[in-house]
């Protein structure tokens, strides 16, 4: 608002901070807080809490948000493609000459995600790994969030010459995907950017890392179910070895066809098993990971991945799975090119990689020259005793140090206010650009086949790609078998191939198929490339029609399940977001305990799952396709292949739940050892969708809880430093019949949670009022 009258108090907090970090008498070091959490209150008079999402917001930008990672810091905007001038008015000044303000509230947000890193085993596991592998460079060394005591001893000076020193053009990339002139955008970004000078970079260097020459073995505990990793290392992203690499770990697993595939995953050998490649620029790493069965030894875990290593080194797999591989990637290639995001984020990898682009271009062809003997020497070469490995094991979390909550006295957050630069950035003229709408009767078309079965069509002029989906009115609700015979579905082979085999032959054909449904419907979609849609059809109509029983697979299928249930009951996600929410909505008959029990589950017959499987397609369903054929010839085909019965089965009748009043607050708790405390609060509103209230409704969520913007982002977190996530919305059912409620989440340190909770229900029960933030989130929409 006045930066000639702020900045004395931002020179202040500077130089505090810096006898803050130099002080070690605990008594002293309270009393320098004490004036810089004062001298932070006046100097926010002067501060306009995130103006920056303000502006953005009022743009219409989606998805504001950055990210840093062991090589890089990105800033993500997906802006209407109208507004790129004003966008890139307000990139120009932000990286022109930022000014550290309100740090010690966002300070308080980043403790906050540490802590949420405490309780998380899955990143104490990671970093715990990394460490071990990379003992000299910064990939293990350092964790991008730092350590407690880094948090605790903050220097605004060192934050602002390190921004001087990497924030530099030659050091940055604008990355741009979308619907814009180029020639223009460039000559905006010249204009707008033209301030920022080039200085030298130094180039980073690093010691090489000694070779691994026995097991490093290391453990770690925490609630969390059981699981483990290893790990080895190979050279950076641009080195010959990294594409050896990348085909090798598609042979180890893609999902489909791979040795963990279908040796450890497709025979239930332990819960699951997976591998993955990571390309940086100095080092590679490939990963094993495994979660055991029940009364499974992580070491029995540790064996069956090692020995997937071996069949590599040996040669024991099919040749014909490397073209196969090859069609894969094209594929994956190609749907991650369908959108501005994916197309950014491989511009953005290059630029960070230092990979020249003709590379990135002629990847896949490259890749495409790899043969069996050169995997298998490269396996023999690198694969040996030469890996770290980490046994995640249930237990206390040891060592964890919690963060103690500092007396914070909120500060002004000035809602009302604007800044000149933005009275000026949003004053800028634009084209009016007129949207188009979905027209559902013209734009997508709906035929009938022979058979009666609707078809909605929608054709793919973008790529070689299609999706096919049966959409069956049969649902959780109305069969609690179905979803175990559709998971059952996965393990099954026909009379003619085996489940292995019919993995093989989609995963050659570009292909891929899978289920899924919920309290309604179910749904069995296929997709792949065009070229093979045919043959990938009649493959998969073959499986529906023919699946064969294996009583092993349910006897396996069935004890997985009940170890996966007993692991969720550990799972802090599943109990906040899955079990508790769906008691708070319905009570104790909810969707989540309308299943089948332990013993039920033991009851199963093959016989019973695959009949359904046989009888899917005999209720009334219909199809979508989006691809490149024309509607004519996909309503040939399915007319053709696609099964359908003489005669409807009629569908059982669903259970239906009640859901829950919520005149009277009643508190749900469960007590689970971590660092934060994790609130969802749920309110019943009105009891069916209105089309009238829509967009009172998405007015009311962009305004209050919906974003960085928003009444309750900009109290709880940055006027008041109580939690690093925070959002409300008032969400409508599932279909038009059902209730909205208003949901609203905080995760707090434990030690902040009175006043966090305060401060949630008054915001909730007297929404402020700020005129400028309405017009603003209006705008916004």
């Amino acid at each position: 608002l006045d930066y000639t009258k702020e900045k004395p108090y931002l020179d202040e907090i500077r130089e505090l901070y810096e006898v803050y970090r130099g002080t070690k008498n605990t008594n002293e070091r309270a009393a320098i807080y004490h004036k810089i959490d004062s001298v932070s209150g006046l100097a926010s008079k002067w501060a306009i809490a995130n103006e920056y999402g303000r502006m953005l917001a009022e743009l219409g930008a989606k998805g504001t948000n950055a990210f840093t990672s062991d090589e890089q810091t990105v800033y993500i905007n997906d802006v209407p493609s109208n507004q790129i001038g004003k966008w890139l008015t307000i990139e120009g000044e932000r990286f022109r000459h930022p000014v550290v303000r309100l740090f010690h509230t966002e300070l308080e947000a980043v403790y906050e995600e540490k802590n949420r890193g405490l309780d998380n085993d899955g990143v104490e596991e990671s970093e715990v790994l990394s460490a071990a592998l990379f003992q000299k460079h910064p990939y293990g060394t350092h964790t991008t969030i730092g350590t407690i005591d880094h948090l605790k001893n903050p220097s605004i000076k060192k934050i602002e010459e390190f921004y001087s020193k990497w924030y530099v053009p030659n050091n940055m990339a604008v990355v741009m995907a979308g619907d814009f002139d180029p020639d223009q955008v460039i000559k905006q970004i010249d204009e707008k950017f033209s301030v920022l000078q080039p200085k030298p970079v130094p180039a980073f260097t690093f010691e090489k890392e000694a070779p691994i020459t026995t097991p490093i073995v290391r453990e770690v505990y925490g609630p969390e179910p059981e699981d483990l990793q290893i790990a080895w290392r190979f050279p950076g992203v641009n080195s010959h070895e990294a594409k050896l690499l990348t085909i090798l770990d598609k042979v180890l697993s893609n999902g489909t066809a791979g040795l963990i595939d279908l040796n450890l995953n497709e025979q239930q050998k332990m819960l699951s098993a997976s591998s993955g490649a990571q390309l940086m620029t100095d080092y590679s790493v490939e990963y094993l990971e495994g979660n055991p069965k029940d009364g499974q030894s992580l070491e029995n875990v540790r064996d069956l991945l090692l020995a997937q290593i071996d069949l590599v080194k040996q040669g024991k797999f099919d040749a014909n799975l490397l073209p196969a591989i090859i069609n894969d990637m094209t594929t994956r290639e190609i749907r991650r090119y369908e959108s501005n995001n994916g197309r950014a984020s491989v511009m953005m990898n290059a630029f960070i990689h230092h990979t020249e682009w003709t590379d990135v271009a002629h990847h896949v062809d490259e890749l495409s020259k790899i043969t069996k003997q050169d995997i298998v020497d490269f396996a023999n070469q690198y694969f040996g005793n030469n890996y770290v490995i980490v046994y995640k094991r249930t237990g206390e979390h040891r060592n964890v140090t919690k963060v103690t909550k500092p007396p914070i006295t909120p500060v002004t957050v000035n809602r009302t206010a604007a800044s000149n630069f933005l009275k000026t950035a949003l004053a800028m003229p634009i084209e009016k650009v007129q949207p188009r709408f979905v027209d559902y009767t013209h734009d997508i078309k709906e035929v009938k086949l022979s058979s009666g079965v609707p078809l909605y069509y929608l054709h793919n002029d973008e790529n070689s790609l299609f999706s096919l989906y049966y959409v069956v009115d049969l649902g959780k609700r109305h069969d609690k078998d179905l979803a175990y015979a559709l998971d059952y579905l996965d393990f099954l082979g026909t009379n003619t191939m085996s489940s292995a085999e019919i993995k093989k032959k989609f995963f050659a054909l570009g292909s891929s198929y899978s289920s899924s449904i919920n309290e309604d419907q179910a749904t069995l979609t296929l997709t792949g490339l065009e070229s093979h849609f045919d043959e990938s059809l009649a493959l998969f109509e073959d499986l529906l029609a023919n699946a064969k029983i294996d009583d092993a697979a349910l006897q396996q299928y069935i004890a997985r399940t009940v170890k996966s249930r007993r692991d969720n009951t550990k799972n802090r996600g599943f109990i906040l977001n899955a079990a508790m929410q769906d008691y708070a909505t319905y009570g104790s008959q909810n969707p989540l305990t309308y299943d089948l029990t332990n013993a039920e589950l033991q009851k199963l017959t093959p016989s019973e799952l695959v009949d359904r499987i046989h009888s899917i397609t005999s209720y009334p369903h219909h199809v979508l396709y989006y691809g490149p054929k024309s509607s004519e010839a996909i309503t040939k085909t399915l007319t053709t292949l696609h099964k359908t019965p003489a005669t409807w089965k009629t569908a059982p009748t669903p259970v239906n739940f009640t859901f829950q009043n919520t005149e009277k607050n009643k508190v749900y708790f469960v007590d689970y050892d971590m660092a934060q405390a994790e609130i969802v609060l749920l309110s019943k509103g009105m009891d069916h969708y209105d089309l009238k209230e829509a967009p009172v409704v998405r007015l009311y969520n962009e305004y209050f809880g919906g974003g960085m913007a928003s009444v309750v982002f900009q109290t709880i977190r940055e006027s008041k430093a109580l939690a690093y996530a925070v959002r409300s919305s008032y969400i409508p059912g599932n279909k038009k019949d059902e209730p909205y409620y208003i949901n609203a989440y905080v995760g707090s340190q434990a030690d902040k949670l009175p006043e966090t909770m305060h401060s949630m229900f008054d915001l909730l029960n007297t929404m402020p009022r700020t005129d400028a933030l309405f017009d603003q989130a209006k705008q916004s929409i």
